[in-house]
């Protein structure tokens, strides 16, 4: 009989695990999920309403020595008591015998990293190669990772970033500097101009209104959108959808009941690739540069499962530093 579980503290995962060292784990991940491979059922609610939810992910493949169940949450109120809104448990199981083999206290770093690494993959497969403006509408930790994701797969140069706070578009401006400052970062004054001639858009908020309206699509648009993961949010306006000559999906089960396109008439829903099978090539990302795409992410529960294989690997192995400094904690949602 093996001892108890090993239990992993938010410092040390932090400091080990950044999201490129995710990125290729979690692409095989979504490929065995878009094959049909394993299950990665999906809870969510919200116990304090609008200003708190619980995500609870749970993620098996076969062939894998363990599986996980996830609980993160996101509470307001966690933020005022001087906490990061985000917290998060990730339990990780012996696929053998189901003995409780870890639980990573991770403060929600490993759902940031591989949701990045999403991005990352999503802005591989299907901007345009020459893509050089990116607009964030979001002042977070996902909006943080999500440029720098973006940014070492596309020769960006100019990041434009909107959010309600201009306070939170600074803290979020000077981070992105302190790690890129290659890039030339702006705050701008309004979500539109977020896009102003921008090749590629990330949406992080936790927005229950769309903020992005069709007419400010362009030809060649690319657009990660990420921050809607429940019934509740939405970034993206259903003419803005309808707009969108490709969409893909991390998950087409998820995403009929999560986020932006469930607030599509049924008339005007439509099959959706999953980024998974664009990775394995079984679908297209992008056939011409002048396509407006969008790649809709909720989250996968084999992502994570994906990063806490990671995660468990680095924390027993040399630790080396994490692609999300400790500033990454400061940066508002």
């Amino acid at each position: 009989m093996r001892g108890g579980p090993t239990y992993f503290d938010p410092q040390a995962i932090r400091s080990t695990v950044g999201y490129r060292d995710v990125l290729e784990p979690v692409a095989a991940a979504l490929r065995d999920y878009s094959r049909g491979l394993g299950d990665a059922p999906a809870a969510v609610f919200a116990p304090a309403g609008p200003d708190g939810d619980v995500h609870v992910k749970s993620a098996w493949l076969p062939g894998r020595q363990v599986f996980t169940v996830k609980v993160a949450s996101w509470f307001l109120e966690r933020a005022r008591r001087g906490g990061t809104p985000s917290s998060g448990v990730i339990a990780v199981f012996d696929a053998s015998t189901g003995d409780l083999r870890a639980l990573l206290d991770d403060e929600h770093h490993l759902s940031d990293v591989r949701t990045a690494a999403a991005g990352a993959l999503a802005a591989r497969t299907m901007a345009r190669r020459d893509s050089r403006v990116l607009g964030v509408i979001g002042t977070g930790t996902q909006a943080y990772l999500q440029t720098l994701a973006v940014a070492d797969e596309l020769p960006l140069r100019d990041i434009r970033v909107w959010g309600r706070h201009s306070s939170h578009v600074q803290s979020l401006a000077a981070a992105l500097h302190a790690r890129r400052p290659d890039l030339r970062i702006i705050g701008v004054d309004s979500a539109r101009a977020a896009l102003d001639g921008a090749d590629v858009l990330v949406t992080a908020t936790s927005s229950t209104e769309p903020l992005v309206h069709e007419s400010w699509l362009t030809p060649g648009l690319h657009i990660n959108a990420v921050g809607a993961d429940d019934p509740t949010k939405a970034e993206l306006t259903s003419a803005s959808l309808n707009r969108a000559d490709r969409i893909v999906v991390d998950s087409r089960e998820l995403t009929a009941i999560h986020g932006d396109l469930t607030r599509l008439p049924a008339a005007d829903r439509r099959f959706h690739p999953e980024l998974g099978e664009v990775l394995a090539g079984s679908a297209s990302g992008r056939e011409n540069d002048e396509e407006i795409t969008i790649c809709k992410l909720i989250g996968l529960g084999v992502q994570d499962l994906a990063a806490a294989e990671v995660a468990l690997d680095m924390l027993d192995g040399p630790r080396h530093p994490s692609t999300a400094p400790a500033h990454a904690r400061e940066i508002h949602r």
